[in-house]
């Protein structure tokens, strides 16, 4: 079933926000007429299904969406009923976003072996669905959507789940999804933007949201495939590269590459409002600004 969800969403990490911050923001975020929050699971960051809870708890009409929920960090069986106590409790307003994460904060930080991502995906949504006349009873089918950036994931989303949300990528990247998925299913994408006219001073920000990104390989066979090359990647990442990943300038600026996107196929978009000082906390100027 297509996702019914408005344009525009906020994507926004919570590690630098106390509890009293993020209901403030997530409340702002509903009232200012987004449609969705997102939130990623990064190592040393919140558990998923627990931050969905508190972000349902403290808001009424926003849908919340994890951006994404690793699979490796609970089973299938876990991951498909707690999607459906969350949908159930919150009036269907959960959207669980997965994906495979990447061999790091799967080897290293969770001591599990990284399958091959395809194949694990597929065997993970097998197990999901083989609990399904054991799931707690919603009212409606909740909503499964893939982290897909390369062919085989984003077919696999397309056959298996509700949709495709890519993330670190460009509008190219959305036409790109859009003509190799179809007219029918729901892509949603994530667009970090900056409100910062200074160009030295945006890409220093800019730089310094993508260094953890740059040495993950399915990343960067993303942006490869993009046509970016290996010196735009080096280094930190070149000036080409950096306002290709990042929304810079002012609000018209950054309304040009959201519409963009929407231009390319989009369905929702998700901004990710950096702070123009490189702070951990979304910045709320940007996030008002382009407010739906």
């Amino acid at each position: 079933m297509r996702i019914k969800l408005g344009k525009m969403g906020v994507f926004c990490f919570s590690s630098g926000m106390n509890a009293a911050q993020v209901a403030a923001f997530a409340r702002k975020v509903e009232d200012l007429g987004y449609a969705a929050y997102w939130f990623p699971e990064a190592r040393g960051g919140d558990e998923s299904f627990a931050l969905a809870a508190y972000l349902l708890c403290h808001t009424t009409k926003l849908q919340v969406g994890t951006g994404i929920a690793n699979i490796y960090a609970r089973d299938g069986v876990t991951a498909r009923l707690g999607l459906h106590t969350l949908s159930r409790l919150s009036g269907n307003r959960f959207i669980l976003g997965l994906g495979v994460a990447h061999p790091d904060n799967v080897e290293k930080t969770r001591g599990h072996q990284f399958g091959k991502p395809v194949p694990t995906m597929r065997a993970y949504l097998d197990l999901m669905d083989s609990v399904l006349g054991n799931a707690t009873h919603v009212d409606a089918q909740p909503h499964i959507v893939l982290a897909a950036l390369g062919p085989l994931m984003t077919k696999l989303a397309v056959q298996r789940t509700d949709g495709v949300l890519p993330y670190n990528v460009t509008p190219e990247h959305t036409a790109w999804a859009r003509e190799r998925i179809g007219a029918d299913p729901w892509l949603g994408v994530e667009q970090k933007v900056l409100l910062l006219q200074d160009a030295t001073k945006a890409r220093a920000v800019a730089r310094k949201s993508l260094a953890p990104y740059m040495p993950m390989y399915h990343y960067r066979n993303a942006w490869q495939r993009l046509g970016f090359s290996d010196d735009d990647l080096a280094n930190g990442g070149s000036d080409r590269f950096l306002d290709g990943m990042v929304a810079w300038g002012d609000e018209a600026a950054i309304r040009k590459r959201v519409q963009a996107h929407f231009d390319a196929g989009a369905d929702h978009v998700c901004i990710q409002p950096l702070h123009p000082e490189g702070k951990p906390i979304p910045d709320e100027r940007v996030v008002e600004a382009l407010a739906p």
